[in-house]
Parts: structure tokens; C-alpha cells; sequence
């Protein structure tokens, strides 16, 4: 699958009428002075009780599931503006909030209710989309010449919270380069303890244009008038989420791909074995850990992800292989509006045999190195380790007119940072040039602008170890 530069996000920043998934904190939010005055009395506080307020679609128990502090607890005054701001972060996390507020009131004796307010975003959203089908913006820029023959049009839909559970229904519907459909739910939880949780999609794909193979560590296409590529995918999903900042997800998916004989002819090896069709299922684990002070954007915490699949086995098994991926992230302030962050990706695949469909490392999706983005590095294995220096430059709302009062405060944020990545991608035969079985090296500096978390466009002039210099332009996060 490609990955594509999705122009339409660049227009979130600046259309509030298409709010994106999650609000940026508001740091100012506090208790009210004249409620930490009466606390500074007693060197503890005992939750009476929490009070949800401004929720009239989400569900107060989906909302209580994510804070952390129960009626009953006792907090100490001098932690209890960081818990009470820990919490309200994780709110903003979930993505159902535009902003979250908390307070303390009814203050008896050592008992007081601990009050949050929620401001619920748009949950329907549709808007047409303007897509790159190549890898990103840069490759369809300069390689492929600006060529709208290389773009898909359509139009992305989405209905979150549906139920007030935080569960959503998707669909995306494009033409163009590729013809494609995709429909998908997900409900996080089933169950009255909100810790198991199930999804579906389905997806159906067609091009007249494809990537057959890579020569000099640059893709190859082939192009003609009639289909060349069908691909169809069916899976179901388990999750399952006992606490805040842990998730195991386990889904099973069927997948087929069809191509054109010319395609098996230009390379026997595009699914293997000379076949013009394949067939497999896949199962993978997942393991998700995250405590950041955002999921979408962050500055201090840490993250990791682990996945373990196995392709192909009983009767779908025309591709088979076992992979495992590794990634984890570590985030910290240095000083006042200075901030650190370091990466760490691997993935292994274990197979007798890979067709070249299946054997995509480095330059693909987010799967690359700053600075190398005209390039792909196939084969079975690849590491990346990425290094940034961040400094936060601009920190301020946009009053934006037309729009409704709850929507027309657009946060922007502009940071500076430098970076320097490695990695490294083996390929057994070494069949994909030079950039195979050695070290490689990028550095760089950049521009992020953030706005809504989910939202961050990047300016990035970057070098590699061949000398080659270019400014890069990305809409998604680097880490």
C-alpha cells in the first residue's frame, strides 16, 4: 500500500468549519482562585465526588473511564493541580473534546466534588479530499513532475462517538490514480467494565499504474490503459484496554491481490513464483504503551509500540512469513520551551521466500530517514533511530470569523528543531542498490506547525551522507 500526502490536512489548520481530532491543551485552565484560596486551609482534599458537565452525546462512564481518580480518593493539595492537569489531558486524548476545563466545588470540611467541563467537537465530518498517490510530497514534486495523472480525488467521511461511546464509523471513496473503498467501525468497548472492544473494515482497490519493481533504490512503474492491480482486504479486530496507558489489540485480515499477466511477465518475482494472484490471511498482535503528555503531538513521556504477525496459514497461504516490529520514543523538556525526543524502529521479517510485493522496508509509509525521502530500501530487515532538538518559537489562538464561538479559536503553534537520523536495511541478496546492507545518515533542520495535535505540517532541509541537499514538506508527525 502507498502512502499518500494528504493535501486536505493541510486545509485543518486553517478551516475551523473541519475541526481535527483533538484540541491543543490549554494550559492555562486551572482551578478558580477563589476555590484554591479555601483549599490552602487543609493540606489534603477527599473527592466526594466527580461531576461531568457539557457532555450531551458521550456517555459520562466512557468519560470517568479515563480519569484516573475515583470518589472516595484522598490528594494532597500541594500534587493536586498536576493530577487534576494530568487528567484533563488524558480527556483531550481520547479526541472527543475540543477543550476540557476542571474545578474544584461544594467544599466541606476535607470533602469537595471535583467538577470536569467538556466541550464535545463536531463528531460528523465530510469533507472531499485531494491526495498524492506517490510515497510523499517531495517524490510527486520533483520525480514525478506534478503529475495530476498521480493524484486521487474523493471524499472522507467519518461519524465518531456514534453511540456516545467513542466508537466511530468511516468510509473513504476516491478516484483517480487509484480507484478505491473503504468502509470501517470500531466500538471500544462491549462490555459493562469498558475493557473489551471489537471492529471491522473492508476495503476494495484498483490502479492502472503500478510499482512492479526498484532498481538503484528508485520504484519503477508501469502503466496501461486496462486495470493492472486489484486488491481486496477483509479483517476483524479485539482490543482489549484493563488500564489508561496500555492497549492489546489483536486483528485477523484477509487479504487478496490480482495483476495483470504483462505484471508477472516484467517481474516474475512481483508476487512470487511467476502467480498473478495471491491470496493470505494474516494474524497480528499488537501492544500499545503510551504516557505522554499528548498522544498526537508529544512533548514529555514516553511511547512503545510492539507487533508480532504471522502470514499465511491454512488454506490462504500464498504469502507467508513471520514479522515482528519493534518502535519505541522518549520525549523531554530540556529547559523552558526546549524539548528532546529520540526514536527507535526495527522489523524483522522470517521467511524462506519474500516476493517483492511483501519485501518493502525503509522509504515507505513513515518508514524512513529525514532526508532520504527519493529512496527505497527493500528487503526482510531495517532499524531507524531518529534524533530531534525541538524550540518552541510561537504559541498563540487565531480568532477566526463566520464560525460558531465554540470553534473559532484556532491554536498554531511554531517550532524550531534539528535532527539527525541512521538506519539501516538488509536485503539478502542485496538487489536494491547501493543504499542496501549499509549504514546510512541524514541530518537536518526544520520548521513544525502544529495546530490541533493531529494537524502538524513540516519544513524540512535536510542532508544525507551522498552530499544531497532539499527542502521536504510533510503533514504528518516525524516521531
Amino acid at each position: 500500500m502507498r502512502t499518500v500526502f494528504n493535501i486536505s490536512g493541510l486545509w485543518l489548520c486553517l478551516l475551523a468549519a473541519l475541526p481535527a481530532r483533538a484540541q491543543v491543551v490549554d494550559s492555562a485552565a486551572s482551578p478558580a482562585p477563589q476555590q484554591l484560596a479555601i483549599l490552602q486551609d487543609t493540606s489534603y482534599i477527599v473527592v466526594r465526588d466527580i461531576v461531568v458537565a457539557g457532555n450531551k452525546r458521550t456517555r459520562r462512564s466512557i468519560i470517568l473511564r479515563e480519569i484516573g481518580i475515583k470518589p472516595g480518593d484522598t490528594i494532597r493539595l500541594r500534587n493536586l493541580n498536576t493530577i487534576l492537569e494530568a487528567n484533563r489531558k488524558q480527556l483531550l486524548n481520547t479526541s472527543l473534546f475540543l477543550n476540557v476545563l476542571y474545578n474544584v466545588k461544594d467544599w466541606q470540611g476535607n470533602e469537595a466534588n471535583i467538577v470536569f467541563d467538556v466541550w464535545e467537537r463536531w463528531y460528523l465530518l465530510a469533507f472531499p479530499v485531494f491526495k498524492l498517490a506517490d510515497r510523499n510530497f517531495n517524490q510527486w514534486w520533483v520525480e514525478q513532475k506534478k503529475s495530476l495523472r498521480r493524484v486521487n480525488v474523493g471524499v472522507k467521511a467519518w461519524q465518531d462517538n456514534l453511540t456516545g461511546r467513542n466508537d466511530e464509523l468511516y468510509t473513504d471513496i476516491s478516484f483517480g490514480y487509484t480507484q478505491k473503498f473503504v468502509l470501517g467501525y470500531t466500538l471500544p468497548y462491549i462490555d459493562r467494565k469498558l475493557r473489551h472492544g471489537i471492529g471491522f473494515s473492508a476495503s476494495f482497490s484498483r490502479n492502472r499504474e503500478i510499482n512492479y519493481i526498484s532498481e538503484n533504490n528508485k520504484q519503477q512503474f508501469f502503466r496501461q490503459d486496462d486495470f493492472l492491480r486489484r486488491q481486496m482486504a477483509f479483517g476483524v479486530s479485539y482490543t482489549y484496554r484493563k488500564a489508561i496507558s496500555t492497549r492489546h489489540q489483536a486483528f485477523l485480515t484477509y487479504f487478496s491481490e490480482q495483476v495483470a499477466d504483462s505484471v508477472a511477465v516484467l517481474n516474475p518475482d512481483y508476487l512470487g513464483k511467476g502467480r498473478n494472484g495471491v491470496h493470505y490471511a494474516e494474524l497480528l498482535y499488537r501492544l500499545d504503551y503510551i504516557q505522554a503528555d499528548s498522544w498526537q503531538y508529544p512533548l514529555v513521556g514516553q511511547s512503545f509500540r510492539g507487533e508480532i504477525s504471522k502470514a499465511g496459514f491454512g488454506p490462504v497461504n500464498d504469502i507467508h512469513y513471520v514479522k515482528i516490529r519493534l518502535k519505541g520514543a522518549k520525549y523531554w523538556q530540556y529547559a523552558p520551551k526546549t524539548y528532546g525526543a529520540v526514536s527507535l524502529l526495527g522489523q524483522a521479517k522470517f521467511t524462506d521466500e519474500l516476493p517483492y510485493a511483501a519485501s518493502r522496508a525503509m522509504g515507505y509509509q513513515e518508514d524512513y530517514l529525514r532526508g532520504l525521502e527519493y529512496y527505497v530500501v527493500d528487503g526482510t530487515a531495517f532499524f531507524i533511530l531518529k534524533n530531534t532538538l525541538r524550540r518552541e518559537l510561537l504559541n498563540f489562538k487565531m480568532k477566526l470569523p463566520i464560525v460558531p464561538k465554540k470553534f473559532s479559536n484556532l491554536p498554531i503553534r511554531v517550532l524550531a528543531k534539528a535532527y539527525g537520523d541512521m538506519g539501516y536495511g538488509y536485503s539478502k541478496h542485496g538487489l536494491n542498490g547501493q543504499l542496501s546492507n549499509r549504514m546510512l545518515y541524514t541530518a537536518g533542520v526544520g520548521i513544525d506547525v502544529v495546530s490541533f495535535y493531529d494537524t502538524c505540517v513540516r519544513f524540512e532541509y535536510s542532508i544525507n551522507q551522498m552530499g544531497e541537499k532539499g527542502l521536504f514538506l510533510h503533514a504528518k508527525l516525524d516521531m
